[in-house]
């Protein structure tokens, strides 16, 4: 009887197991060659609360959402990053996900130049081995985004914005 119950509470544990380590996030990110800054008349905003398909290895494998309209016009978003996720949250909030691909280093030097130039100003930041992350403001926009290197997806990097008007 005892081996029964052992046995019983190891498959219990195992599709325990199973059922976590199958779930995955759904924010991803995308490539940082150049820039491409917003226009606000750019896309409508059907993404609000949606996300784009991830393939099991953690690339996006979906076209990228489009940024929705209430995404300051002039924050550079690096070519070919691949928007996973729109989220609006209460205090006119606006979380966007991406995916950016070409490397950590890349992603981060795209920020921390492109950034400033387009007139924010950058603030309590810190940079470790694999994710990076700094508030940053504006006369219109406060904000903070972070980077955080891909396991799952070679060259790729989760780019996340937080803005606030």
């Amino acid at each position: 009887m005892k081996l029964l119950s052992a046995a019983a509470v190891l498959i219990g544990a195992v599709l325990s197991l199973a059922a976590v380590t199958g779930c995955a996030a759904t924010t991803k990110h995308a490539e940082p060659s150049g820039a491409t800054q917003h226009a606000a008349g750019q896309a409508t905003d059907p993404s609000a609360g949606k996300t784009a398909g991830i393939a099991p290895s953690g690339c996006p494998t979906a076209a990228s959402l489009p940024l929705p309209e209430d995404f300051p016009a002039n924050l550079p978003v690096p070519d070919g990053a691949v928007v996973t996720s729109v989220e609006h949250r209460t205090g006119d909030r606006l979380v966007v996900a991406a995916v950016v691909r070409g490397g950590f280093k890349a992603a981060l030097t795209f920020l921390q130049e492109r950034l400033p130039k387009a007139g924010y100003a950058m603030k309590e930041g810190e940079v470790e081995e694999d994710d990076a992350e700094s508030n940053f403001s504006s006369a219109t926009v406060d904000g903070r985004w972070t980077l955080r290197k891909m396991s799952d997806c070679e060259g790729g990097v989760y780019l996340t914005y937080l803005t606030r008007r």
